[in-house]
């Protein structure tokens, strides 16, 4: 394809690019041992039209950043789609964490099995009966909210960054990291991206040398807000800020109708 055919001649554009971007609380420690019901609760936002409008604010200038990419612009549609498809969560999380947006959660008024129980017994009706146990292989689905456990994972990703106050530049650097994904199935031109995403990696590492000099361990801990993003699943994000206002989302959809937009 054109783009690994022209190679490297745009080897400088994605560090300049990510080095020019303009839009300029500890972590959590181990959870205690015990019941461990308490992550399987469902929650919700409090405020979901505030927090759901400012996730959609939030991912609008995600797309229009990669938009903005001429590397990316490079790439046929096909691959733009997928590799957008597989990270818009990650880089909707990340720009959040940039944008300080706070997320308050309440639990859903939905009554557990044992107060179900408890409640029958004390009317006197027939205590409701043990749903049926999930097929082999196949997780217990709880429609439409996130358990604690989902959100707590979020809320500890955005400690993380709020706690190394990350700049704007290593923002820009490790949403790089995030889009050029070269493991992704499907994709023809994966040596260029491969290379794309090395480049990142590069520039923030000689950014952080260069403006940290004194926390040799910063880049390494830059790279662990990378893992905390890859235990978020996707559809609890989507479920989480986008079903609250808009219901049912398809997010393949929504993504091809944003990326072919002028943002």
């Amino acid at each position: 394809c054109r783009c690994c055919a022209e190679g490297r001649r745009h080897s400088s554009i994605l560090y300049s690019i990510l080095r020019s971007e303009q839009r300029a609380v500890p972590p959590p420690g181990p959870a205690p041992r015990g019941c461990p019901c308490g992550s399987r609760k469902r929650v919700a936002l409090r405020s979901p039209q505030v927090a759901c409008k400012a996730a959609s604010a939030v991912l609008v200038k995600t797309l229009r950043f990669v938009q903005n990419v001429p590397c990316f612009q490079e790439l046929p549609l096909e691959e733009q789609l997928l590799l957008v498809r597989s990270c818009w969560a990650p880089l909707l999380l990340l720009g959040l964490a940039q944008e300080r947006v706070h997320l308050e959660t309440v639990e859903s008024a939905e009554p557990s099995m044992l107060q179900r129980i408890l409640t029958a017994r004390q009317q006197g009706e027939q205590p409701p009966p043990r749903p049926p146990p999930p097929a082999p292989g196949r997780p217990q689905h709880h429609p439409h909210l996130p358990s604690a456990g989902d959100i707590q994972a979020i809320k500890g990703f955005l400690a993380k960054c709020w706690s190394l106050d990350i700049s704007t530049k290593e923002y820009a650097y490790l949403k790089g990291t995030v889009l050029f994904n070269p493991d992704l199935p499907g994709l023809q031109c994966t040596q260029y991206i491969e290379g794309l995403q090395r480049e990142a990696q590069q520039a923030l590492n000689e950014h952080v040398r260069l403006i940290h000099r004194g926390d040799e361990a910063r880049f390494a801990k830059l790279n662990v807000v990378l893992s905390l993003l890859r235990s978020i699943n996707a559809n609890v994000v989507a479920e989480l800020f986008f079903r609250p206002i808009i219901g049912a989302v398809n997010m393949d959809d929504m993504l091809l109708e944003m990326l072919c937009a002028k943002l």
